[in-house]
């Protein structure tokens, strides 16, 4: 579950969007290293990323593609729940991972979807 949207102007940097999100929500908001998707920046550094997290199970990571517009994705904060029930992009996966996979595909497609929309609607709140 990924989104794109236009930010507005004084929430242009993670910074500035990571102090509105703590004041606008209830929910745990802060910058880390984007280590689920593994970005560089031009020197060769990880790129940081903010992350809107609602539990140990679900979250949403932001970060700028370009200026005023922010990705929104979901991701499993949990680093260990997230190897087995996160988005795979292995060419071969093993037999654990293929149950997992069919685990969440079940059980726990809809509550993440669910989890993504709360989300959502308090980054769209600092949108154009």
């Amino acid at each position: 579950m990924e989104k794109i949207v236009t930010i507005k102007n004084e929430y242009n940097s993670l910074e500035t969007l990571q102090g509105f999100l703590k004041t606008a929500s209830s929910f745990d908001c802060s910058k880390e290293y984007d280590k689920w998707e593994v970005r560089t920046d031009a020197n060769g550094q990880m790129e940081q990323c903010l992350v809107l997290k609602k539990s140990g199970m679900h979250a949403v990571k932001l970060y700028f593609p370009r200026e005023n517009t922010v990705k929104i994705s979901y991701i499993i904060p949990n680093s260990f729940m997230n190897a087995y029930f996160g988005k795979s992009v292995k060419a071969r996966r093993d037999i654990l991972e293929i149950v997992t996979g069919k685990i969440k595909e079940a059980l726990l497609a809809p509550a993440q979807k669910k989890a993504f929309k709360e989300l959502e609607k308090v980054v769209y709140k600092a949108t154009v």
